[in-house]
């Protein structure tokens, strides 16, 4: 099919001649555009192939954008997620507790067993201190245990137990879906209590209400006083399917390591105020530093904020979104080197047909317009099929990608200038060999 309509251009040069050469000194701009038009509807199978590469560059942009777009509301939804004015305290592990020779940066040990860097003991001396701008503070320690409970006595392995303290809910800005959550003195006794997440809960309970129930989480049996609200995944961590019990249950049931204090894999705080998040973290830098009798430039432990999160995703981001569009302006290129091409074989298949129009009056610009519009028609004909099909990508994209993608609406108008701006580029150096063609040459080629 392909091969029929390139190997007709004498014969539908020749029709097209005859209907378009005007006797006149020059065209109009309207019939230089209904020339250009004719002369793309004649040759529709070709006009069609030439658009490919534009709609392809378009759609390429818009859904790349979509991509990018998506993948930024999700780590905004992901570090909201974290709690407001939220500071995260992380430990470095440690070996014997003497630096090497030279110092090292944090976590660089010589020798001795292995030793955590940040123990629930910190996390008490962080909260006794009352430091300005702290309004909460709480602890996280996790192990996985196999949980079974409800009436069919489900059982799910490797499930994460963690280990809280009664301010975790404040700390987090977690809310409860139903019950309440643990006391101070529930913690301090290491009471067998536990509050699920929502996902978990319904595993367990399908339809009944788990609050007053018993669960067994390793080979220990707990209360359920408590049902956390629907929190989703965060970092690919699956926040609905946690179990979380007192940090001391933790501390005496499931761990084996109480040397030097009980450990803890983060210590969480939370600055009354987003403008003291850099005040607040120095504090607790200084004064978790001295407690641990270290330098605080080469402290066993790390101090982060969102912002710092927001930052590092921002840069990955921004990564990302340079090579998408890299490869976005790839595609509008290739699509509009083949424009030109295919202007360019136009131009050679219809030498005689210019020569006859400008024998008859045809202006060069006359010629040299008609062939420019040509190229732009195309460019904005598959600048609208992209963006048509970019819109329909991009929500294809993430049903069946499982990406979240959001269209941006301003990609949808610079897509389409970008076609245009191709078209004219691409299309003006084939119109311009067109419009310099001389009528006798012309007239000649067979």
């Amino acid at each position: 099919m392909l091969s029929d309509a390139l190997q007709q251009p004498g014969v539908r040069s020749q029709k097209r001649s005859e209907a378009q050469i005007k006797d006149s000194q020059g065209m109009s701009l309207l019939n230089t555009i209904a020339e250009a038009w004719e002369g793309l509807v004649l040759n529709k199978l070709r006009s069609f192939l030439t658009t490919l590469g534009i709609i392809i560059g378009v759609a390429a942009v818009i859904i790349m954008l979509a991509v990018s777009s998506g993948a930024e509301a999700a780590i905004a939804d992901q570090i909201g997620t974290l709690g407001a004015n939220l500071i995260m305290i992380t430990p470095f592990r440690a070996f014997g507790g003497v630096r090497g020779p030279g110092g090292g940066g944090p976590g660089q040990f010589a020798g001795g067993a292995p030793t955590q860097s940040l123990t629930y003991e910190d996390a008490l001396a962080l909260e006794a201190a009352q430091l300005d701008g702290i309004s909460g503070v709480s602890v996280e320690q996790t192990t996985n245990q196999p949980v079974a409970g409800g009436p069919s006595n489900t059982s799910e392995t490797g499930v994460s137990v963690v280990g809280v303290t009664p301010d975790y809910l404040t700390v987090r800005d977690y809310s409860l879906g139903e019950g309440r959550f643990f006391t101070d003195d529930e913690n301090t006794t290491a009471q067998r209590v536990t509050v699920l997440g929502s996902g978990i809960a319904s595993d367990l309970f399908p339809g009944e209400d788990p609050v007053g129930q018993d669960i067994k989480i390793g080979s220990i049996h707990f209360t359920i006083v408590g049902v956390m609200t629907q929190q989703g995944t965060v970092n690919g961590q699956d926040n609905d399917g946690r179990v979380y019990v007192p940090a001391m249950v933790v501390f005496k049931k499931f761990s084996q390591n109480r040397v030097g204090g009980h450990p803890v894999r983060i210590i969480y705080a939370k600055a009354s105020n987003p403008a003291l998040m850099t005040t607040v973290s120095n504090e607790i830098t200084d004064f978790l530093a001295q407690r641990h009798k270290v330098d605080p430039s080469e402290a066993d432990f790390g101090v982060r904020t969102q912002q710092d999160i927001i930052d590092a995703r921002a840069s990955t981001t921004a990564t990302f979104r340079s090579l998408l569009a890299w490869v976005a302006a790839v595609s509008l290129v290739v699509g509009g080197i083949g424009i030109m091409n295919i202007m360019l074989v136009n131009v050679t298949e219809r030498t005689r047909e210019i020569g006859l129009r400008q024998a008859l009056g045809a202006r060069p610009l006359d010629v040299q317009r008609q062939f420019l519009f040509e190229a732009v028609m195309l460019s904005l004909a598959g600048g609208l099929v992209g963006v048509l099909l970019g819109i329909v990508g991009s929500y294809a994209f993430a049903a069946l990608g499982g990406m979240r993608t959001q269209i941006v609406p301003l990609s949808l108008p610079l897509a389409f200038a970008a076609a245009a701006i191709v078209g004219i580029f691409f299309g003006y150096y084939p119109a311009t060999q067109a419009a310099k063609l001389d009528p006798i040459d012309a007239l000649r080629r067979e």
